[in-house]
C-alpha cells in the first residue's frame, strides 16, 4: 500500500540504536512505516504520496521543547520586544511609535527588558518611565518574567501606587518617598498590572495563580485567546517543534487547547500541569489535580504534571542561595525569597508523589534546589520508590555536593542552555557579578550534570528565551569562553539533539510512542535544512526547519 508521506534523500538521526542511520522514511496513518534507504521508501510513492525531499539535512524525530509557557509566549509576539535595547533614548525611540499605533491599550505592554536596560547599573523606577509616556500606562517585563516595572500611571491604574499586601516571596519595591518604586517582584506584586493588558492577564493565571479567569471569559475573549494560542503554536513548529511541555497550567488554559484539538487548530502535542502555589493549601491537590488529570489524557493534550516555585532568579536576588549574595544584592544578609516554606513545600511533594503525579520544580538557587532535592527524598521515603521521573527545572546554580544526589534519587535536570551567560542571549558578564567565586564551578553545569549519571534534557522556558530551537542548540554545543574560572561545560551535538528528543519524549513518559525514527512510532518527524554533523558548532543557527510532521499530518513547510 501507498505511504502517505515519504521523506528521501536524508541524513537521518534516528536515536534507534538498532538502525541509528538511514535514509528515507514513510508515514502512513500517523505512523511511522519503514525506516531504511532511499530506493525501499521511494518504491512505496503512490499517486496520493507526499514527497518531501530532505535534499541532504538532518531528519530528526520532532523536537519537544520540555519547558515552556505557551500562552503567554503566544501573547507576546504581539508585544513589542525590547531585546538588546539599552537607554532612555533608545526605549522612547521605540516605545513612541508603538503607543501610537496601539491607541486603544489600556497599558502599553513590553517585553524582554533587560535588568541593565539603562545602561548605567541603575534600576529602572517609574520616574524613568513617565519621561518616555507620562499620561498612558507604561510596563514592561524583564526576560525571565520575574520583575516587572511600570511608570506611575500604570501603578495607579493597578492600584498599586502606595504599596499593598503581596504574597510571600513578592515585593511592591517601595521608594524614598513612600510610593512605590515602580519595580514590581515576582508574580504577587505584578498581577494587577498584567490585569490591564489585552488579554487581561488571563495568558499569565497559569503561573501567576494556577486558577481560570474571574470573572470567566466571554465567548469573544476565549476566540481571541484560542487564536492567539493558535498563532504561538504555528510558530512553534516553524521551529521543528511537534511537543510542548507548558509550565503554567489552569482548566481554562486546556479548555483552549481542547477546543483548537476540535477546530484541528492543535498543531503541537502539549502536557499542561496542575499549578500549585506556595499560598495554597496542601489539600488543593488532592481537590483539584487528579479530576483535571483523568479529564485530560488525550494523544495530543495531556495533564499529568504539578509544577510548583520554590524561588525567584538571581538577577533579582529573590534567588534562593545558602549564604547571602555578594554586593549590594546580599544587603541585610539576603539570601532570596522563600516561596514555600520547607515544611509546606515537602508535605506538597510528598501529596503530589502520592497521587501519582510527575512533579516539575522551578529551583534556581543552590539552597532552592538543595531544598527541592530534600522533598523529593523525603516523598520517596513517604511513599516508597517508584519511576516518578520528578524533575527540577534550571538548576542555574547548585552546590556540588548535592550533584551526586539527582541521579541517586532519579531526579531529572531540566536545563536551558540558552538561560547560561555563556549561551549568547543575555549578558555574559551579568551572573558574575551575583554569584560568589566558590559558587562558580556548580553554576550551569551542564555536562557536570549530565557526566554525573543524572538524566538531562534541555528546552527554551519560551517566552524567557525565543522557542527557536537552533539557538539553545548553538548554546550547548558552542558555548561562549567565560575565562579560566568557568569550566567548559560543552555538549556533544548527539546528546544536545537526544535531550531536545528522545530524552524529552522519555520525561513525558512516552518513550514508547515518540523521540525516536522507528516503525510504529507516532510520525512526529523535523525536516532541517543542513546536516547538522557537517556545521561547524558557531554555525549550527544556520540551519532551519524546512518541514514539521506531527501526527503524520503536515504542520509546517517553509
Amino acid at each position: 500500500m501507498p505511504a502517505d508521506i515519504v521523506i528521501h534523500n536524508g541524513a537521518l538521526m534516528t536515536f534507534d540504536e538498532a538502525q541509528p542511520q538511514a535514509e528515507a522514511l514513510a508515514i502512513s496513518g500517523g505512523k511511522i512505516t519503514h525506516v531504511g534507504t532511499d530506493a525501499e521508501v521511494m518504491a512505496q510513492i503512490g499517486a496520493e504520496t507526499r514527497v518531501i525531499d530532505a535534499q541532504g539535512g538532518t531528519v530528526l524525530p520532532g523536537f519537544i521543547d520540555s519547558h515552556v509557557h505557551l500562552f503567554g509566549g503566544s501573547v507576546e509576539l504581539e508585544y513589542l520586544n525590547l531585546y538588546g535595547v539599552k537607554g532612555l533614548d533608545e526605549m522612547r525611540r521605540l516605545i513612541l511609535p508603538y503607543a501610537k499605533a496601539n491607541p486603544d491599550d489600556k497599558l502599553l505592554f513590553c517585553v524582554m527588558a533587560d535588568y541593565g536596560i539603562l545602561g548605567t547599573g541603575s534600576t529602572l523606577t517609574r520616574q524613568d518611565l513617565d519621561t518616555i509616556l507620562p499620561d498612558r500606562p507604561l510596563a514592561m517585563f524583564a526576560p525571565d518574567h520575574h520583575t516587572v516595572w511600570a511608570n506611575t500611571t500604570a501603578l495607579k491604574a493597578a492600584g498599586l501606587l502606595e504599596g499593598g499586601e503581596v504574597d510571600a516571596g513578592s515585593e511592591i519595591v517601595m521608594g524614598a518617598d513612600g510610593l512605590a518604586s515602580g519595580e514590581l517582584l515576582e508574580p504577587g506584586a505584578y498581577s494587577p498590572v498584567l490585569a490591564l493588558t489585552r488579554h487581561g492577564g488571563r495568558d499569565m493565571l497559569g503561573l501567576t495563580s494556577g486558577k481560570d479567569p474571574v470573572p470567566p471569559a466571554t465567548a469573544q475573549q476565549r476566540e481571541m485567546d484560542k487564536d492567539v494560542i493558535a498563532r504561538g503554536l504555528a510558530h512553534c513548529a516553524a521551529q521543528g517543534i511537534t511537543g510542548l511541555h507548558l509550565m503554567d497550567g489552569n482548566r481554562y488554559q486546556l479548555e483552549l487547547l481542547s477546543e483548537l484539538e476540535a477546530e484541528g487548530r492543535l498543531i503541537c502535542r502539549c502536557n499542561v500541569p496542575f499549578h500549585l502555589k506556595g499560598t495554597d493549601p496542601v489539600e488543593r491537590i488532592g481537590h483539584e489535580a487528579p479530576a483535571m488529570r483523568a479529564d485530560y489524557q488525550g494523544d495530543k493534550l495531556r495533564c499529568i504534571h504539578v509544577k510548583m516555585f520554590i524561588d525567584g532568579v538571581i538577577e533579582s536576588g529573590t534567588a534562593l542561595m545558602l549564604r547571602p549574595y555578594p554586593g549590594d544584592l546580599g544587603a541585610g544578609g539576603n539570601t532570596g525569597d522563600e516561596v514555600f516554606t520547607q515544611e509546606h513545600f515537602v508535605a506538597a511533594c510528598a501529596e503530589a508523589d502520592r497521587l501519582g503525579f510527575q512533579i516539575a520544580v522551578h529551583a534556581i538557587g543552590d539552597a532552592a534546589v538543595r531544598r527541592t532535592i530534600d522533598a523529593f527524598e523525603a516523598a520517596q521515603k513517604a511513599n516508597g520508590t517508584r519511576d516518578s521521573r520528578h524533575r527540577i527545572e534550571h538548576i542555574e546554580v547548585m552546590h556540588l555536593d548535592d550533584l551526586p544526589r539527582l541521579s541517586e534519587l532519579g531526579i531529572v535536570a531540566s536545563l536551558q542552555p540558552g538561560h547560561a551567560p555563556r549561551g549568547h542571549i543575555f549578558p555574559p558578564e551579568g551572573v558574575t557579578n551575583y554569584l560568589h567565586p566558590d559558587q562558580i564551578p556548580g553554576a550551569y553545569a551542564w555536562q557536570s550534570i549530565r557526566e554525573s549519571g543524572a538524566k538531562v534534557v534541555f528546552s527554551t522556558d519560551w517566552p524567557v528565551i525565543p522557542v527557536d530551537v537552533m539557538r539553545s542548540i548553538k548554546a550547548a554545543i558552542a558555548p561562549l569562553d567565560l575565562g579560566a574560572d568557568w569550566a567548559d561545560q560543552s555538549q556533544s551535538l548527539t546528546d544536545t539533539l537526544a535531550s531536545y528528543t528522545r530524552d524529552n519524549a522519555w520525561v513525558e513518559f512516552a518513550e514508547d510512542r515518540r523521540g525516536r525514527l522507528k516503525p510504529g512510532m507516532d510520525a512526529d518527524v523535523a525536516v532541517l535544512s543542513h546536516d547538522l554533523t557537517q556545521l561547524a558548532p558557531k554555525n549550527i543557527t544556520e540551519a532551519e526547519a524546512r518541514a514539521t510532521i506531527m501526527g503524520g499530518e503536515l504542520t509546517f513547510q517553509r
